[in-house]
């Protein structure tokens, strides 16, 4: 969106738009009518629903398409890829039978050398799926230190949830330096 700000309605216009049906779909493949909002869950806000995707696009400017587990490979000489969290990168989590689209996060800050905060969407299951969820951890439990493994939080448990799922890495989002 080249670092234009756009409402709710308008993004779920543009989602609209291109052709992406709303569906009940597990994962980041989908978009949904709204779902009541969770009080008292911290980072889930009442007017927000939408799949990880077009969220992820829309924070971090990184222009790819396709289901989230795509954003490794499509990602390849047209944007930086690390091995190393970045405020602003994505972190792009593999396909499994638990997600079959593969899950996209927004890095929104690095907490220690094992530890970050993402922004994401449509990580939980009942009320809370399809929200946006803010500031949210993720573990690196990878043997050395990779980001090739990691926890994510469960705000309806308050916990880390038990999975440990596959990271492919990180996106980065394009730098341009100015003209000297």
């Amino acid at each position: 969106m080249g670092g234009v700000a756009m409402d709710r309605r308008g993004l779920l216009g543009l989602i609209a738009g291109m052709g992406l049906a709303a569906t009940g779909l597990a994962g980041c493949g989908s978009t949904r009518v709204a779902a009541p909002a969770r009080p008292g869950v911290p980072g889930y806000g009442p007017d927000e629903d939408l799949s990880c995707v077009p969220y992820a696009r829309m924070r971090s400017g990184i222009q790819l398409r396709g289901d989230a587990w795509e954003w490794w490979e499509a990602a390849a000489g047209r944007y930086p890829r690390s091995r190393r969290p970045q405020p602003g990168g994505v972190i792009v989590l593999a396909r499994s039978r638990r997600l079959p689209q593969g899950h996209v996060a927004v890095v929104s800050r690095v907490v220690g050398p094992r530890e970050i905060r993402v922004d994401h969407a449509n990580w939980a299951s009942g009320a809370a799926r399809g929200r946006v969820a803010r500031d949210q951890p993720v573990l690196d439990v990878s043997p050395r230190n990779d980001w090739s493994l990691v926890r994510v939080w469960y705000p309806r448990i308050n916990d880390f949830g038990a999975t440990v799922f596959a990271a492919h890495g990180f996106v980065l989002p394009r730098m341009d330096l100015a003209a000297r």
